[in-house]
């Protein structure tokens, strides 16, 4: 399976693609929840949060 069909699986409520999206993203939100070197845990809940907004909102483009 493709990326793009991963995302459309997790869009569709499939709960096990909305895991390997997240988890193919962990690195890049744990990175982004570092402030000043020290990991925020809600900042990181936050990115979580977009990121499900993001997979939710994902269309394919034709």
């Amino acid at each position: 399976m493709n990326f793009e069909e991963l995302l459309f699986q997790a869009k569709m409520g499939d709960e096990k693609a909305t895991e390997q999206v997240l988890k193919i993203y962990q690195p890049l939100l744990v990175k982004n929840a570092l402030v000043n070197g020290v990991f925020d845990e809600d900042l990181y809940q936050e990115l979580i949060l977009e990121t499900l907004k993001c997979i939710r909102n994902f269309r394919k483009l034709e």
